[in-house]
């Protein structure tokens, strides 16, 4: 097998890892039913997940710095098989808010070790096109993963998919001993280092938006399914379609976000997409407190498009910006932002539980809003840092 399709198969198991984790936003009411739990209840899967990634991960890649990168992949597939047949084979909601733990743990392993791995099997300045290969299996969950999750759990057993990413796993054991070298470690930053950053004001500022930002966007995202059938009223065949558009705005959001900041800046675009963010959130809240006709639900899905390109927009500028602040560290600082995003989504699918179970489901997209609005005003300050620091010479 060439370098070439091995990053891809890395990628192929990057795109398991992530359906592993969005595709319960996708499922949710169909996971509530089985477990006989509220659809509220059921989200906090995905706050499980989040702080297992946020906090497990980081851990977990501490414990097993020294070992050798190949056994470090095999070691995170067998989390993500277990976890999956435990989701699979173990009855109630407690054993599977277990096996959430043991899929974040697993999946955010593989993530970041394929990231590594991926980028020895190319030469160096082809290191950023496989390391972007890696993340864009693992995305392409959000275009594909919940769709097919959605239609498989419709037609069959949700339980199925879990079973499926399971045997698929399992599979790319077998590859991965059979393709992939073996790759020596690398030594790894201390954790008293990588959190010696959080003391550096642009960098704390820039951590705080991307909290508050996926707080906002988890609170909605992890609740679409019950917002679009009980607020829209809309089918099971069109929620699936509308999965599948929300996906292919996320990548077309991930796309083109960097092509903007690269014209009018990152903290310009920053700024634009947070600002459109509040305002969808309020546009929504609006719309459907006064109608919930026809017109009202094609308004509605014309605005979550929008939102979750600029969301991902964001996503995808946020990371490039904080890459600029400290390129000699823009490992570290990339790591960071990827545990305060998840510590946003568990933060955002808590407290839309909490909004699910008290006023109602439309009542999610203004309180959205609260956090996006204090997005604004941190980013809006860092932006003034920013400049006052480069003015200054800094």
């Amino acid at each position: 097998m060439g370098n070439k399709l091995k990053i891809y198969m890395l990628a192929f198991l990057g795109f398991l890892a992530g359906t592993a984790e969005y595709v319960i936003a996708g499922i949710l009411d169909q996971v509530a039913d089985s477990t006989h739990v509220s659809v509220a209840a059921a989200g906090q899967l995905i706050t499980i997940f989040s702080i297992g990634f946020a906090f497990g991960t980081p851990v977990f890649m501490m414990i097993a710095a020294k070992m050798e990168r190949r056994r470090l992949l095999i070691l995170s597939l067998v989390f993500i098989v277990i976890g999956s047949l435990m989701t699979v084979v173990l009855p109630g909601f407690s054993l599977l808010v277990v096996s959430r733990v043991i899929l974040a743990i697993g999946a955010g392993g593989f993530v970041i070790t394929a990231m590594t791995v991926s980028s020895n099997l190319v030469p160096p300045d082809r290191q950023g096109g496989a390391i972007a290969t890696i993340f864009a299996g693992f995305s392409a969950s959000l275009i594909l993963g919940i769709p097919i999750g959605r239609v498989i759990a419709a037609a069959y057993d949700w339980k199925l998919i879990f079973l499926g990413i399971g045997i698929l796993n399992l599979m790319g054991i077998l590859a991965i001993i059979k393709n992939i070298p073996v790759t020596r470690a690398e030594a790894p930053a201390p954790l008293r280092q990588q959190l010696a950053f959080l003391k550096q004001p642009k960098i704390a500022l820039a951590l705080g938006i991307t909290f508050f930002v996926f707080t906002g966007y988890s609170m909605l995202n992890t609740y679409m399914a019950p917002y679009l059938s009980s607020v829209m009223g809309l089918s099971e065949l069109i929620i699936s379609g509308i999965f599948l558009a929300l996906g292919i705005g996320c990548l077309i959001g991930t796309k083109f976000g960097g092509t903007i900041g690269d014209r009018i800046g990152y903290g310009r675009t920053i700024i634009i997409a947070i600002v459109m963010q509040f305002l969808i959130f309020i546009l929504l809240s609006a719309l459907f407190s006064i109608s919930s006709g026809p017109i009202a639900v094609t308004i509605g899905i014309m605005l979550l498009m929008i939102w979750t390109m600029v969301s991902w927009a964001f996503g995808t500028v946020q990371n490039t910006s904080l890459a600029t602040i400290t390129p000699e560290a823009a490992g570290i600082i990339l790591s960071l932002n990827s545990s305060f995003v998840h510590i946003g989504v568990a933060a955002g699918a808590g407290m839309g539980g909490i909004v699910l179970d008290g006023p109602s489901v439309v009542a999610i997209s203004w309180i959205g809003s609260i956090p996006a609005a204090i997005a604004i005003v941190i980013s809006i300050i860092s932006f003034k840092l920013n400049r006052s620091h480069e003015k200054e010479g800094y």
